[in-house]
């Protein structure tokens, strides 16, 4: 798919607000955004497999865009499905009141509980008095009860889901885990290389000659047709990440990489992953 790992708003669009100050009303905010159907879980597990999928996906693309946001890493208090809207088929959030942008201070790993009704999980104090990754890892776990754990097994092809399920456990062990895969999976193409817009291969590094990074495969090329030829001239080679950078000569930077089972969002790449073998 042409779409597979094009990233997109992950919240409400705003429209417009309005904010006043009155002796009657004083200091009330008035905001209009896109309209969205409220989240309801029971109608969302009597949908398609395909559609539940992709609320998960638009999901996994909100995660990140709050772990990195312009802000920091922000936290949802109330993350809930009451606390979305599903717009053309994906989920934005649309509330924001129980957000907070601040990690939490510590003086010692006994001050970085994350404490769910299910199970508790302690995390690091760093040197400078904060609590590791909390934000994120509470959003994940939120995801992960809240959304995960429903709509992505139930009812998945039955080729997906040993890869679901992989999926599914990492995320409620508060670890990071990616979709594009299964997309990749879903979605086969008749050309040898599959496209996925907006995406990078993090790790899967192999060294070669001449390369512009010693700990990696980072070569020039004049064109794509010329990264194929790359790619298949190395027997390791299972893809390829095409940057936005070129060299003083114009000839585009490109990684070449072993695997992609780990396909994450990057708006300044693209990645290409062999379509067989």
């Amino acid at each position: 798919s042409q779409e597979a790992g094009r990233l997109r708003r992950p919240n409400a669009q705003l429209y417009g607000y309005c904010y006043q100050d009155s002796e009657d009303i004083p200091d009330t905010l008035t905001t209009i955004t896109e309209l969205g159907a409220p989240v309801e879980m029971i109608q969302l597990l009597q949908t398609s497999w395909e559609d539940r999928f992709r609320i998960c996906l638009s999901l996994g693309r909100l995660l990140h865009h709050l772990a990195h946001s312009p802000l920091g890493s922000v936290t949802l208090l109330d993350f809930r499905p009451r606390q979305f809207v599903l717009v053309d088929g994906e989920l934005k959030v649309t509330d924001l009141d129980d957000a907070r942008v601040e990690e939490t201070p510590c003086a010692g790993s006994a001050d970085c509980i994350l404490e769910f009704p299910a199970r508790n999980f302690t995390l690091p104090c760093s040197a400078h008095g904060w609590c590791e990754g909390m934000n994120e890892k509470r959003n994940l776990y939120n995801a992960y009860r809240f959304f995960f754990t429903y709509l992505l097994p139930h009812s998945a092809p039955h080729s997906l889901r040993p890869l679901l399920d992989s999926i599914v456990n990492a995320t409620g062990e508060l670890s990071r885990a990616h979709l594009l895969p299964v997309l990749i999976l879903l979605h086969p193409q008749p050309t040898e290389y599959q496209r996925i817009p907006d995406s990078t291969i993090p790790q899967e590094d192999y060294r070669c000659w001449p390369s512009y990074h010693h700990g990696s495969c980072l070569l020039s090329v004049f064109n794509l047709a010329e990264a194929v030829d790359v790619c298949e001239s190395h027997a390791q080679c299972r893809a390829f990440v095409v940057t936005n950078q070129t060299t003083w000569t114009g000839r585009q930077l490109v990684f070449f990489k072993t695997g992609w089972s780990q396909v994450v969002p990057d708006p300044n790449k693209t990645t290409y992953v062999k379509a067989s073998g």
